[in-house]
């Protein structure tokens, strides 16, 4: 069926089948079911369906877009399509999409309709119909499909768009004092600084007619809210700024599920629907208070448990993780909130199965039984979801309990210092960064219970602190101290280390400075430890997980024949931005500031650095093939003889996906791929695909490096020029090592042929002490495994008896005592 002209609303008898149900009771108000949330929802794609829409299911919270973190709009999986990237599969679609959006997190519970989780409605049209058919249909789904008062309807255009006016105008038949023109902040949706643009069209309900027309504003959110919003792509936006007609003109719309049923369920806001209720009513009877008769601070916590719930299930059920990195972050976030909140307001674990005192299961056990017309998937998920929240919730109350006694103390000395001086109670920065370091408190959750007791927090003071511990780990890490004695100066009178590695392993360069304890020295002589400052190196310092080179610099005499001294170079490390610090010891003779050296990098060594950098990315790319593409990056150390690489997963891999693991990553290396390594702008590599660590900082200009085919990343690191150098790739070790992240340890190159020749000889080994073939070692250490077992049962056996014929040898040979009776 086409998508353009006009076609019949749904059909009769899909309506009579929703009007008369069964009533259902949402906030102590029962009503019909005409209007739950379900079927709100099927009236809206039914209605676009009957117009030739194709019903398309939600997709995964985790975009396929490495620009964007969370899903947050309905067009999201169409976005492609919209920048001309993917033709089109279907000349129109609807689809009912859940979304994430985080930024207004402050606001969730306080107002109406702010919210971390929700469902989007939205009908799209690929270069089929526009304006016309976009509005009519919008009027008359919300009109006469939903039955929405016509007066009642208020309606945004952009400014300049003179086409959309009169079609609300002449056409639908909107009076003119309910359509108001706005600027381009609230009606210009654009999809960045070029491309696919256009204006949009918004729909509002007056829950307060009463006040008249006159002066009405829009954006007051105690008489409107925005429901519907029809954004009408019809121009590319060029580098200029200037605008340019579409060949190709979409739609793309988006209505909010929780805000219609809050107008046709007839309630004060979008959590008290039958889409959110149910949740706030579990955490209420959990809490032993009834939601009708609590206080606004009581409701506004229920709210807050209701919305951050469906978040986390869903989130979770889409293989996000709590963790302390990326996504995983903002689950953990809001179950932390969650579980602060309940405990606040008395919850605790109600006896649900193997719940051990949490009372986030029997909530999603709630959030899951209305899950099946969002994501049937959630069902087939429950396990999982109920595990990774049980687990979570036992873990931060084990360090909860000690950070909210303390914050209770900061707080209380807080106040009673303002007291003193009168100024504002101020958490200092310093005890914000405790709780955050020690006690595992986000800092959002310690803003929040300092908001309630009338305080602020030092965010400034924070950022000093993390950045204090940050240059005290690297500090301890380089073993330099850079405020000791005139070193500050000497580092900061020398420029950048140039690097010459990516090309050459030699070159000849200038020592710049010596320090010696962290004290700069003009010279040094034999056997002393030093560091080493040069102009230029080719030396790799370590960095991206990258361990630092390995090598040799001398010095020449002035004629140049003889060497001067040796310097046996051990790690070099980065101070204070870019500046290669080279570390050993004077192995022959003496060095002096201002002479010229040679450096020379151990190319064995760094040719193993290569070799497993390589590796870690094929790793990478091997693991979200296998395990799912939502995994990430949590951490790596590329050392000359091993890899190790740290990933965001939820459970241990199983034996069948590590093989699968190491035989993608080994066919990569068979394949000898060239890799190609480019220097771009971060959003040129953004777009091209390339993944970025979460949370790393970029300069304006990257490196990319790329096994065609395979991956591409932002890294600086160096790397194999052809997949074949790297020989081989074998997994040694996997287990977890935080929550939510996993570590994956391998060889390869030299390492890998070491590894493997090294388990032949203990195989050989083996067999000849079994004198068995290798194929039947299995089988004949089974065998030697039972006979010991049965072994150690027989002696176990003997050993008893041997017990019981000793204590009757020795019963036979007791003697009677009388007692002594004392005549005292």
């Amino acid at each position: 069926v086409c998508c353009s002209g006009s076609l019949p609303v749904a059909s009769q008898s899909s309506q009579s089948t929703m009007t008369g149900a069964n009533p259902v009771t949402v906030a102590g108000t029962e009503r019909s079911s005409e209007w739950s949330g379900d079927a709100i929802r099927r009236r809206f794609l039914d209605f676009y369906a009957a117009r030739g829409h194709k019903i398309l299911p939600s997709s995964s919270l985790v975009p396929d877009d490495p620009t964007v973190f969370l899903t947050i709009a309905g067009m999201l999986q169409f976005k492609p399509i919209f920048l001309g990237k993917e033709p089109r599969r279907v000349p129109c679609a609807t689809t009912s999409q859940k979304c994430i959006r985080t930024n207004d997190i402050e606001n969730v519970g306080r107002t109406s309709r702010h919210q971390t989780f929700f469902e989007m409605l939205g009908n799209f049209s690929f270069g089929d119909y526009f304006k016309k058919d976009a509005i009519k249909w919008a009027w008359e789904l919300t009109t006469k499909e939903y039955g929405l008062p016509p007066e009642r309807l208020w309606i945004s255009v952009f400014e300049d768009d003179d086409e959309a006016f009169s079609i609300w105008l002449n056409e639908v038949g909107v009076p003119k004092e309910r359509i108001k023109r706005m600027g381009e902040d609230d009606n210009f949706w654009t999809s960045g600084a070029t491309g696919p643009c256009g204006p949009c069209s918004e729909m509002y309900y007056d829950f307060h007619p009463e006040r008249g027309s006159l002066n009405a504003d829009l954006n007051d959110d105690s008489r409107f809210i925005e429901f519907y919003n029809l954004v009408f792509m019809q121009y590319n936006k060029n580098d200029d700024g200037s605008l340019e007609p579409l060949k190709q003109k979409n739609i793309d719309t988006g209505m909010g599920l929780e805000r219609m049923a809050r107008i046709l369920q007839n309630v004060p806001n979008n959590y008290e629907t039958d889409l959110i209720f149910p949740i706030m009513e579990k955490a209420a009877s959990m809490a032993l208070v009834s939601y009708s008769k609590a206080d606004n601070a009581m409701r506004t916590n229920l709210k807050v448990i209701g919305d951050h719930m469906r978040a986390v299930v869903y989130l979770i059920s889409d293989g996000v993780i709590p963790s302390n990195i990326g996504r995983g972050y903002v689950v953990r976030r809001l179950i932390r909130r969650v579980v602060r909140t309940g405990r606040l307001i008395g919850m605790r674990g109600d006896g649900h199965e193997n719940s051990e005192g949490a009372f986030l299961p029997s909530l999603a056990e709630t959030v899951i039984s209305l899950s099946s017309e969002i994501d049937p998937d959630v069902e087939s998920r429950r396990k999982s979801i109920l595990g990774e929240l049980q687990r979570e919730e036992l873990r931060f109350v084990q360090t909860l309990g000690r950070g909210e006694k303390l914050l209770d103390e900061l707080l209380d000395e807080a106040l009673g210092s303002a007291g003193d001086i009168g100024d504002k109670p101020c958490l200092s920065g310093k005890d914000v960064f405790l709780l955050y370091d020690t006690y595992g408190f986000p800092i959002e959750i310690t803003a929040e219970i300092a908001s309630e007791r009338g305080v602020t927090i030092d965010m400034k003071g924070f950022d000093i602190e993390m950045e204090n511990q940050r240059k005290q780990s690297q500090a301890a890490h380089n073993v330099i101290k850079l405020s000791v004695g005139n070193e500050t100066e000497i580092i900061k009178s020398i420029p950048d280390t140039e690097f010459l590695g990516y090309e050459s392993l030699f070159a000849t360069a200038v020592v710049k400075g010596i320090l010696i304890n962290g004290n700069p020295v003009e010279n040094v002589s034999e056997g002393t430890d030093v560091e080493i400052l040069l102009d230029r190196t080719p030396f790799y310092a370590e960095s991206g997980g990258q361990v630092g080179d390995n090598g040799f610099l001398y010095v020449y005499g002035e004629e140049g024949g003889k060497q001067n001294a040796v310097i046996e170079i051990k790690d070099v490390q980065k101070s204070l931005g870019n500046i290669f610090v080279h570390k050993g010891t004077i192995k022959q003779g003496s060095v002096e500031v201002g002479k010229k050296i040679d450096a020379a990098v151990d190319g064995k060594l760094r040719q193993g650095a290569k070799a497993h950098h390589t590796a870690t990315h094929l790793l990478q790319s091997a693991l979200k093939s296998v395990i799912g593409s939502e995994t990430s990056q949590a951490g790596s150390l590329v050392a000359f003889d091993r890899l190790r690489f740290d990933f965001s997963f939820h459970r241990p891999l199983t034996e069948k996906e590590l093989l699968e693991i190491e035989s993608l990553v080994n066919q990569w290396i068979s394949d000898a791929t060239h890799l190609e390594t480019n220097v771009m702008a971060l959003q040129d590599a953004k777009n091209a695909g390339a993944t970025a660590m979460f949370g790393e900082k970029y300069g304006e200009q990257v490196r990319v490096v790329e096994v065609p085919g395979v991956s591409m990343e932002l890294c600086g690191g160096t790397h194999v020029s052809n997949t074949a150098e790297i020989r081989g790739f074998k997994i040694i070790s996997e287990q977890g090592i935080a929550s939510g992240v996993r570590r994956i340890e391998a060889v390869a190159g030299d390492a890998f042929v070491e590894y493997v020749c090294s388990r032949d000889n203990y195989m050989r080994h083996l067999c000849s002490s079994l004198k068995v073939k290798a194929e039947d070692v299995n089988s004949r250490v089974e065998t030697i495994v039972e006979e010991l077992r049965t072994a150690r049962n027989e002696a176990s056996s003997l050993r008893s008896k041997i017990a019981v014929l000793k204590a009757a040898s020795l019963a036979s040979k007791a003697v009677l005592v009388e007692p002594h009776n004392d005549p005292s």
